[in-house]
């Protein structure tokens, strides 16, 4: 009996110091893949944060060297006297340039009052037949430009919707401008409008562009986020259209989703509520998804 007592709280013993060594090196183990889980997630945080620098640096330098550089130009207008053609030339460049600086500015802006849950709807009667066909209008001069062809096709009646007639515009402003941007010459860009049994409305835009990998599509979404952040990349963009217009969608109540295929093309649905229910909420999610770019850059 003593024996047995003694042999059992040896066993005791030594089972407890095996699972106190067992623990120790677990935590042992823990604290190290933390540690290096963080350090990766620093590096990888330092090179999104300066990519992001370089590539909204260069998004702003541009546009702002062609107004010094052509301004300067027409300044000097009494020593080198310009010819009609360039003084013509030359200021529409500066008030293309100016445009540009001033969507990416107001873009800033966008986002940041969507991220701070500070962006408001002015809800009202909106004619979204009318206002599809007023926005394709205005790109048909940069689509005949890009050597695109712009169609749309409404299947059904599209009935009236209750939402902000600005804040939908913008929201196919930024869809249809980012299809042309990545549609090649002799591509296409197609709006498809259709209403549903219960009022709401929904819409596609198609192009037979770039396309996207599902990686791509998450990086597209993400505030700032770039597909292609070269420096050389072949279309310019601060990378705020598509999280600006699926932030104002998700606003109205409604959705937006984007299927696409790499080299094939892009569809980006969007399904409106016959009445806004505006939820600010939905901003404040809105924030700069660090982890969602550290996954993509990782996969790279």
């Amino acid at each position: 009996m003593i024996n047995g007592a003694i042999g059992t709280g040896k066993s005791n013993s030594l089972m407890s110091e095996y699972s106190s060594l067992l623990s120790e090196a677990v935590l042992r183990h823990r604290a190290r893949v933390a540690e290096t889980t963080a350090r990766l997630e620093s590096d990888l945080a330092r090179k999104v944060k300066s990519e992001f620098i370089g590539n909204m640096s260069h998004e702003l330098r541009t546009p702002l060297n062609t107004i010094i550089g052509f301004s300067k130009f027409l300044g000097e207008h009494d020593k080198r006297k310009l010819k009609d053609a360039e003084i013509v030339e030359y200021s529409r460049l500066i008030n293309e340039a100016a445009d540009r600086l001033l969507t990416i500015i107001n873009d800033i802006l966008d986002i940041s009052k969507i991220q701070s849950g500070g962006f408001s709807l002015d809800s009202r009667e909106v004619n979204m037949e009318a206002m599809l066909r007023s926005c394709l209008a205005s790109f048909q001069s940069a689509a005949r430009d890009a050597g695109v062809e712009l169609g749309i096709k409404f299947d059904h009646h599209v009935p009236m919707l209750r939402g902000d007639t600005v804040k939908l515009r913008q929201v196919f402003t930024n869809l249809v401008g980012n299809a042309i941007k990545f549609t090649r010459q002799g591509g296409s860009v197609q709006i498809e409008a259709q209403g549903r049994a219960n009022g709401a409305v929904m819409v596609h835009v198609r192009d037979s562009g770039v396309g996207m990998t599902e990686d791509e599509i998450s990086i597209a979404l993400t505030p700032f986020g770039q597909v292609d952040s070269s420096r050389s990349r072949w279309r310019e963009g601060a990378g705020l259209g598509l999280p600006i217009a699926k932030a104002l969608v998700e606003l109205h109540g409604g959705k937006l989703e984007i299927k696409s295929t790499k080299d094939v093309g892009t569809e980006v649905t969007v399904l409106l509520p016959q009445r806004s229910q505006p939820a600010i909420a939905h901003g404040r999610g809105m924030m700069i998804d660090l982890a969602t770019l550290q996954l993509a850059k990782a996969a790279d």
